[in-house]
């Protein structure tokens, strides 16, 4: 058998040496985010958004005109799942004090196992993420004090907390799917819809971007208005509601990468 020369063995072993470093560094980060920064965080006051900005001006102004309509906000873990831990959280919030819409929305959540099974998912796999998502519905149905408890502890819980986002990722892909012939337009290269949704919207910690706002939204028929925050020209902190003119029952801020709630 014909040997390598050393020097390529060399460089092949410090390629794979370098890779798995990297790999390792990861990791590290991974589990440093999941140890310091909890799932959902306590509401803090828009100041304290001014104060992580104090050395950046261009952010630091836009903190100040946020801090104009909002009063608070609260951070969600940033693991690529922020968006629909951050809708849930602060949809469920909304809801422990509307008891008419909150008796809509179970109604739909209820209604939509039979939805997505009809639609190819598997039946088992469904049924098992359905039933937590149904058991944190009702457990902060409540519409007491002890509910915004409650909500606040399972979200902090990762079983219950993933569990909803698992659900919530499904809700999404099976409206994409349902309405492909719309979202394909959307959707860049060669890819079909249904690959789209197994490789960006079903997998736990992919981050979420316009399409999958657009689809869950009107999904579960709820307005949700996202107010970014970058280094854009504009002074103003841009706000997106979706769907196009409905009136948003959530707010969230985005900045690159991640989103958090909003409260006005």
């Amino acid at each position: 058998m014909d040997e390598k020369p050393l020097n390529q063995r060399s460089t092949e072993n410090s390629e794979i040496n370098q890779d798995e470093l990297i790999l390792q560094q990861q990791r590290r980060i991974e589990k440093e985010i999941s140890e310091t920064i909890a799932l959902v965080g306590e509401k803090e006051s828009l100041k304290a958004l001014e104060s992580e900005y104090a050395e950046d001006e261009v952010y630091l102004s836009k903190a100040k005109i946020l801090g104009e309509k909002y009063s608070y906000f609260r951070r969600t873990r940033p693991d690529g799942n922020c968006f629909f831990r951050a809708f849930s959280y602060a949809y469920l919030e909304r809801l422990i004090s509307n008891k008419e819409e909150y008796e809509k929305f179970r109604e739909l959540a209820l209604n939509s196992k039979d939805n997505l099974v009809s639609l190819g998912f598997p039946q088992f796999t469904v049924e098992d993420f359905h039933d937590t998502f149904m058991e944190v519905i009702d457990r902060v149905g409540g519409g007491t004090e002890a509910s915004y408890e409650e909500l606040h502890k399972l979200f902090n819980e990762q079983g219950y907390s993933d569990y909803v986002v698992v659900y919530l990722r499904l809700i999404t892909s099976g409206h994409l799917q349902r309405e492909s012939e719309f979202f394909q337009n959307f959707i860049e290269g060669d890819r079909t819809v249904k690959d789209f949704c197994h490789q960006e919207v079903e997998p736990m910690f992919k981050e979420s971007d316009h399409i999958h706002i657009i689809a869950m939204s009107t999904a579960l028929g709820t307005g949700v208005r996202v107010k970014y925050m970058d280094r854009g020209a504009e002074k103003e902190v841009i706000a997106h509601d979706f769907p196009e003119n409905a009136t948003p029952s959530v707010h969230l801020l985005y900045r690159p990468g991640h989103y958090d709630i909003l409260y006005p």
